[in-house]
């Protein structure tokens, strides 16, 4: 049975989901610009292989701890931003070399060769590489939060997918795919069809994740026991997914954030993970709602982009002498005053999210579960600091002058990437109304919080 088409009244409240970012940005002229050049270049995958792997394969104990793997990351990043833009995707060797490092294993929990790190250690880890390159920060923590399906799958499947320490995975739980119920040699699962956008770090990735609506006989969707239709994030083998040329865009034009699309895919049962209704490992990680741990991630490239504004406008400070201006623009007061709200702003945002973060993790530590106040703050806290992020760049872009527009300047790669990222529906205006109505004591449906 092939999956009909949903009817629009069934997707009430999943829209705004399904979109993540805007669904327009003003197109740059950058590299390729149709699809068949597109295909020539290597974007639409051979079926016979994946991304190519080194001979050697590291063991997880071999690996760095996050913060050193970050800083060695950090230091291979350097110097190459112009380049990962002009691509729209990372360079296989950088994209290995994160896989190396391990910095695509935060999320995986320990018994399957993971870090299964505390959350704030994915910030300091992206928020350290985003300070670099903005781009890299976002594959990195797409990556990573990808892991965390593992804690969702059965012991084998996890294994199966995520063993091998060099595994780079992508997804987008935003539901754009249809599923059916099907069964294949004896497998029972689903057919899939479906076309996601924001395929952040696929063009890397060996397995790739999409959200899907289970369709029933009726061709209604299978509801949730809490009333909203099942979403199931389907593992398709990167061999069976095409990829399209999409991305070309203003900010975080690196991370190859491309459309991908499968159709008629059987996927087997224990591959479709609901991430909403199955039960996790019962650890503390696997306790963070899975939006609001993509919000952390956003929240920690966020943060990072502002530092790396701030370094990048003290720097310049100290030399720039403002036209028609006898003293160099640090002696200025509009400088001084702007730095330091760039300061204030990023610490405090930074602050608030370490407490709401460490709050959670200390509950599910406690209690093995995180209750709604908790998932209600970190949904408020990441989106606060990707805002306070956004406008330190802002004030250190402002400041630059004409040296920030240079392609050369960072501030203006910083400040490109912040606004796309401000973007991402996890972190939209929509969630101020969402924890403001649970602050007044609105009755509000928690179940995606």
């Amino acid at each position: 049975m092939k999956p009909r088409p949903l009817r629009p009244g069934f997707l009430f409240g999943l829209a705004a989901f399904a979109r993540g970012f805007p669904s327009a940005w003003p197109r740059a002229t950058l590299g390729i610009n149709n699809e068949e050049t597109f295909r020539e270049a290597g974007w639409r995958r051979a079926k016979s292989r994946g991304p190519a792997r080194p001979m050697t394969e590291p063991a997880l104990a071999t690996l760095p701890a996050p913060l050193v793997a970050a800083e060695t990351y950090a230091a291979a990043l350097a110097g190459r931003s112009a380049e990962i833009e002009h691509n729209r995707f990372l360079p296989r060797d950088l994209a290995e070399l994160s896989a190396r490092l391990g910095l695509h294993r935060l999320c995986i929990p320990a018994i399957h060769g993971g870090h299964e790190a505390h959350p704030m250690m994915l910030v300091k880890v992206v928020e350290r590489l985003a300070r670099v390159d903005g781009s890299a920060a976002w594959c990195v923590f797409i990556g990573a939060t990808s892991g965390m399906v593992a804690g969702f799958l059965a012991p084998d499947e996890a294994r199966a997918v995520f063993g091998d320490p060099l595994t780079i995975a992508a997804g987008v739980f935003a539901p754009r795919g249809v599923a059916v119920h099907a069964e294949e040699k004896g497998i029972a699962g689903y057919r899939v069809s479906g076309r996601w956008q924001w395929g952040s770090g696929s063009r890397n990735a060996h397995w790739i994740m999409g959200g899907a609506l289970i369709q029933g006989e009726d061709g209604r969707p299978e509801m949730t026991p809490a009333g909203i239709p099942q979403n199931r994030m389907m593992i398709f083998r990167a061999e069976d997914v095409t990829l399209h040329d999409t991305w070309d865009v203003s900010g975080l034009c690196g991370t190859g954030s491309t459309d991908f699309e499968v159709r008629d895919l059987f996927v087997p049962a224990a591959r479709a993970v609901s991430l909403l209704s199955d039960r996790p490992l019962p650890r503390p990680l696997y306790c963070f709602p899975t939006f609001g741990l993509l919000g952390i991630g956003i929240a920690g490239v966020a943060l990072g982009l502002a530092r790396g504004a701030i370094d990048e406008l003290v720097a310049l400070a100290s030399g720039k002498m403002p036209q028609g201006s006898a003293k160099p623009l640090a002696a200025r007061a509009k400088a001084q005053i702007d730095v330091s709200e760039a300061e204030a702003l990023v610490r405090s945002a930074h602050a608030y999210l370490a407490e709401t973060v460490d709050a959670a993790w200390e509950a599910a530590t406690r209690d093995g579960a995180i209750a709604v106040e908790h998932r209600r703050d970190i949904r408020l806290a990441t989106t606060h600091a990707v805002k306070a992020a956004a406008r330190a760049v802002d004030l250190m872009y402002m400041l630059g002058g004409g040296s920030s527009v240079y392609r050369t300047s960072a501030l203006q790669r910083h400040f490109r990437d912040v606004h796309v990222a401000t973007q991402h529906m996890m972190v939209s205006e929509a969630t101020y109304e969402l924890t403001g109505r649970l602050f007044l004591g609105v009755p509000t449906n928690t179940a995606m919080l």
